[in-house]
């Protein structure tokens, strides 16, 4: 099977295996359940929040990743998926009864039951956006760092 293509469990394109891409992502999970079960003090918070990304851009500088900001933008991807599924999962401990509530012109106006799915689904696509944003972030870094270093290729 072609390593290339991705068949096969083998390298994508930008040079991680699904997995890899997977496993990556998921180094943001215990920020999400440390923050919504407030378990750590903003110090650990801080370190939970940048420890992962360091390691995203030491594996696609050091693992010389061919195409090291789409390898990261697929990061930044799945850690969101897996981030808007944990806040759900986790959403009535992180907001401990004081749930969400829509204001301004919509304050009131809807039922409960779909105000609640209308707060929910922005806050998954939020998690979502925020995750790409992050791989993009760091993907540009990446790849920034790739073209700076010497004796590496400019690609």
């Amino acid at each position: 099977m072609d390593r290339e293509s991705g068949s096969g469990g083998g390298r994508r394109r930008q040079g991680l295996a699904w997995w890899g891409v997977l496993g990556l992502a998921a180094l943001g999970l215990p920020r999400a359940v440390a923050h919504d079960l407030d378990l750590v003090g903003p110090g650990v918070n801080t370190a939970l929040v940048f420890a992962p990304v360091v390691v995203w851009i030491a594996v696609a500088v050091l693992g010389r990743l061919p195409r090291p900001a789409f390898a990261l933008l697929a990061v930044g991807a799945v850690y969101g998926l897996l981030l808007g599924v944990a806040h759900q999962v986790l959403w009535d401990q992180g907001f401990a009864g004081a749930q969400p509530e829509l204001g301004g012109n919509l304050a009131g106006v809807l039922s409960p039951a779909v105000e609640s799915a209308a707060v929910r689904t922005a806050a998954f696509v939020s998690s979502v956006a925020a995750g790409v944003l992050v791989g993009a972030v760091s993907g540009a870094a990446a790849w920034l760092l790739v073209r700076l270093m010497p004796g590496r290729s400019r690609t």
